[in-house]
């Protein structure tokens, strides 16, 4: 009789850590789902700033590439997404590592028009120092609006700089490192788009991670 009691104890304590378990590994899913879903949410309200959402109809998100160019990217790998209308490309989007901000890598999203344009420029993270670096950011300035409809046209290649180096584009007072680092890369990025071409939409979309994971 004993043994019997000490074995069904046994075996609630086992069914109890079972459950245990379980339930941690299905909170565990639910909160990284909630996290992955928020990210997204984030990222795509960040695109819909910079594309013209009127003539697209996938999603760049589910369409993108990972490229390697760490020479105009920044990074040894970089996302890219593109945005279609059908079969027809309308812009890639881009991740670019900014290595030389004054205060560390600044990450960017760049979004190129088919027709070589930029569609605009978006700051993802940074460490810049609140009241001078950080007027990268759109809602503390409209600093980074001036990249909107700009090339390698317009201005000439020589003229992608600040104004304190000849160039086109604005500085900050008392804060010319992060502005001049972020137009370098910019400018570094229209010359991977320009240089890859229609490349960038015949590629292969990524797997997804749990596919990867499998391969």
């Amino acid at each position: 009789m004993k043994t019997k009691s000490i074995l069904l104890a046994g075996f609630v304590l086992g069914a109890f850590a079972v459950s245990g378990v379980s339930l941690v590994a299905v909170t565990h899913e639910a909160v990284d789902g909630r996290i992955a879903d928020n990210q997204y949410q984030a990222m795509k309200r960040k695109l819909d700033t910079i594309l013209p959402s009127e003539r697209i109809d996938n999603d760049p998100l589910q369409d993108g590439i990972e490229v390697k160019a760490r020479e105009y990217l920044g990074a040894e790998v970089t996302e890219v997404y593109r945005a279609r209308n059908g079969e027809d490309p309308v812009a890639v989007v881009l991740e670019p590592i900014v290595p030389d901000g004054y205060a560390g890598p600044i990450k960017l999203l760049v979004s190129v028009l088919h027709d070589g344009t930029i569609g605009g420029v978006r700051v993802i993270s940074h460490h810049e120092t609140p009241g001078l670096g950080d007027k990268i950011e759109e809602t503390k300035s409209d600093w980074v609006l001036e990249f909107n409809g700009k090339s390698l046209r317009n201005p000439p290649p020589e003229k992608w700089a600040v104004k304190r180096d000849g160039g086109e584009f604005d500085q900050f007072t008392g804060a010319t490192i992060t502005p001049r680092s972020i137009v370098n890369a910019v400018k570094s990025t229209l010359i991977y788009v320009d240089q890859q071409g229609e490349a960038l939409f015949k590629a292969k979309p990524a797997a997804p991670a749990d596919e990867k994971e499998r391969t």
